[in-house]
């Protein structure tokens, strides 16, 4: 064997070796690039429902804030603060009505706060019986009147604090929702026949 057909095959072996670790690297990136979009499709966050439900479950408005529904958040805030301060207002005055009717109906003369409460002064408490009778039903009206207010508000405010994760869960249903504002209406004149006789008309087709 001559020098020059050892030169050719040790070219023709050494360019198969290049030209398959070139197929093999051009592999391997493909691969790479593969995984990476795989990757980045993994790793790609989707709005969750779950999410705002919770968040709004644990603190009200932090699910309208996840949905970027901002302006929501006064609204919940508003509302829970209005129905609490009632909620208050009405317990307070019943408390006052509680405390009168029972210093009202016990025997120890020195408690006597159902005094102070306006319209008392319209009864007679020391010498008609009359009065001390409609007095003590007013009170008893008026005990139940703020009791049954502020039973009636606490059920309104645990109906608002629903109310408030339900609008996060819905909101957050709807977030990737594509919604388009592409709404346009294209139409062109259209020829048809009926028994031989031609009819003309228009074509209307929506696009939304």
């Amino acid at each position: 064997m001559n020098a020059g057909s050892l030169i050719s095959k040790i070219v023709v072996v050494v360019t198969l070796v290049f030209l398959s670790l070139g197929a093999a690297a051009q592999k391997l990136e493909v691969d790479s690039t593969r995984v990476m979009h795989i990757d980045e499709e993994k790793t790609e966050v989707k709005h969750s429902p779950t999410k705002a439900t919770i968040y709004s479950a644990i603190l009200p408005g932090l699910g309208q804030a996840y949905n970027k529904k901002y302006w929501k958040v006064p609204l919940v805030y508003a509302g829970l603060g209005t129905i609490g301060y009632f909620v208050h207002w009405n317990n307070d005055n019943y408390k006052v009505m509680k405390l009168a009717y029972r210093d009202f109906t016990d025997t120890d003369p020195n408690t006597n706060s159902y005094l102070d409460l306006n319209g008392a002064q319209y009864y007679d408490l020391e010498n008609s019986e009359t009065d001390r009778a409609n007095f003590k039903t007013n009170l008893t009206r008026q005990q139940d009147y703020y009791r049954r207010n502020r039973d009636l508000l606490i059920i309104s405010f645990v109906g608002f604090y629903g109310l408030n994760i339900i609008d996060a869960s819905v909101d957050a249903h709807f977030f990737d929702f594509d919604i388009s504002e592409d709404l346009t209406i294209n139409w062109q004149p259209t020829m048809s026949s009926f028994n031989n006789v031609p009819l003309y008309g228009v074509n209307l087709s929506f696009t939304f």
